[in-house]
Formats: structure tokens, C-alpha cells, sequence
């Protein structure tokens, strides 16, 4: 476990795996995750062939809750920054993203093509028209609504804590949400077009629950992107990294190996 100061904020990280070897970063879900969710899932098996680095958000997990920086961009910056100082200044890496985590890789690789060898989408989000103002509409909900709203999303998550746990994990999630421009920052984030989509030069995996409430429009503007295989899991809902975490393991362990440019 280790601290960098990123872009004037400390950013909390773990590598697992080889040292050296081919770079993956994982990148997790937005408010109620941190890097726990990727490190109890699927990094160690990842980690048997490559050089694994798993980090906590801006303002999640142990990483410093600054009042701003929260924008889609800022992230990416972020990403780009722990990367060149974790592997080296511009080294290529592969990057699986789980929901809002899968935006940021999206992002990421969109922004720097050429630093993204492969690119991993775990029932993400893909940031089109609308999606900025309905995530803050969705964080802005408060009391018994917002409660309900959390149990629903992350019911499979908070559900592998102790109570304990759970409490601190809510409180964290409160505090970003009511002391940062979480909220504003999502209200302003600019869309993702097929166009920018058309864009990626990136092999990609995506990966989605048959249920998931993103499926239908994500099938549609996943379409424009030039090399990606679409994988839809039988059964599961947004939250297919807890519910089918075998199958998911194992698809992106052998999409990171053997998959896409040789």
C-alpha cells in the first residue's frame, strides 16, 4: 500500500502481481466503491501475469477528499498523472473499469490513444447525452429516497461488509456527495458521442449484465467502436462483478493475455 501526491491531492494505491511486467489498471466505481471491489475480485488472477495497479478515487477509499476535482476530465488527469509516476512517464497500460470507473477508462483512452494497449468495460457507463445530469439528480436525492437508492445500486457491495463497515462506507459516501462539487462537476460533463466512440483505436472488451438498466442504450453506442467484443452475462443485473465474479475473472484475465493486438 502506498500514497502519491497527484495533481495537489494524495492518492491512495496497491500493486499486486509481477513488477516489470505488461501494466494493468483497474479503476473502480463512483460514490459507495473503492479499490477493494477489484482487489477481492479479480486483480490476483490478473496479477499472475502482469504488473497490477489498483487505486482509490479522488475521494473514495483512502484517497483525499479535496472540495473539487471531481469532473470527468480532472479524473482522467488524475489517471494519466499516477500512472507516470507509478510505471514511468508515458507508459502504455491496459484498463478495466467497472461502471463509472469504466467512464474514466473510456475517457482516458479516448484522450491518450496511444498510451491505452487494451481496454476493459465492466457494465460502465458511457457517458452520453443525459448521463451527467442524471447521475446528479440521482446524488442529489436525500433521506429515506436516497437510502433506498443506495441499497438498490450497491446492495451486493454493502452486503460483503460488516455493519460496521457498511456505516463508515455510507458516511464517506455522504460526506463526498454534500462537501465537494461532486455534483456540479457531474452536471457539467460533457457527453460522448459515436463519434468520439469511432475514435478508440483500442482493443475492447465490454462486458453486461442481461438485466442491467444500461444494456439497451450501451449495445447501441458500443457499435462505433472500431475492435470490441461484447459479452452479455445471463442473469445479471449492473452489478455483474459481484454477482458473476468467476465469468468475469476469467474473461478479462484471458481478453488481458491472449485477446486483441498480439
Amino acid at each position: 500500500m502506498a500514497d502519491a501526491l497527484i495533481r495537489g491531492a494524495k492518492i491512495h494505491y496497491q500493486r499486486v502481481g509481477i513488477e516489470g511486467a505488461t501494466p494493468v489498471v483497474f479503476v473502480h466505481g463512483l460514490v459507495m466503491d473503492n479499490l477493494a471491489s477489484w482487489y477481492f475480485t479479480v486483480a490476483g488472477s490478473v496479477g499472475v501475469n502482469h504488473d497490477v495497479l489498483l487505486y482509490d478515487l479522488r475521494g473514495h477509499g483512502r484517497s483525499e477528499r479535496t472540495k473539487a476535482g471531481y469532473a470527468l476530465d480532472s479524473m482522467v488527469s488524475d489517471l494519466a498523472e499516477l500512472i507516470d509516476t507509478v510505471f514511468g512517464a508515458q507508459r502504455a497500460v491496459s484498463l478495466v473499469g467497472n461502471s463509472f470507473g469504466g467512464l474514466v477508462a473510456l475517457a482516458f483512452a479516448r484522450r491518450f490513444p496511444s498510451r491505452t494497449s487494451k481496454l476493459v468495460l465492466v457494465d460502465a457507463h458511457l457517458g452520453d447525452v443525459g448521463f451527467g445530469e442524471a447521475m446528479a439528480r440521482t446524488l442529489e436525492l436525500d433521506g429515506e429516497e436516497r437510502d433506498r437508492q443506495i441499497a438498490h445500486s450497491f446492495k451486493d457491495w454493502l452486503g460483503r461488509h460488516s455493519e460496521r463497515k457498511r456505516t463508515r462506507l455510507e458516511g464517506s459516501a455522504r460526506a463526498l456527495v454534500e462537501q465537494t462539487s461532486l455534483i456540479p462537476d457531474m452536471r457539467t460533463t460533457s457527453p460522448l458521442n459515436a463519434a468520439d466512440l469511432q475514435q478508440l483505436s483500442a482493443p475492447t472488451l465490454a462486458l453486461y449484465g442481461e438485466h442491467s438498466d444500461l444494456r439497451t442504450a450501451s449495445e447501441v453506442l458500443l457499435r462505433n467502436v472500431p475492435s470490441v467484443t461484447l459479452r452479455i452475462v445471463a442473469g445479471c443485473t449492473h452489478s455483474i462483478l459481484w454477482e458473476s465474479t468467476e465469468f468475469v475473472r476469467g474473461e478479462i484475465a484471458h481478453f488481458l493475455r491472449d485477446g486483441g493486438r498480439k
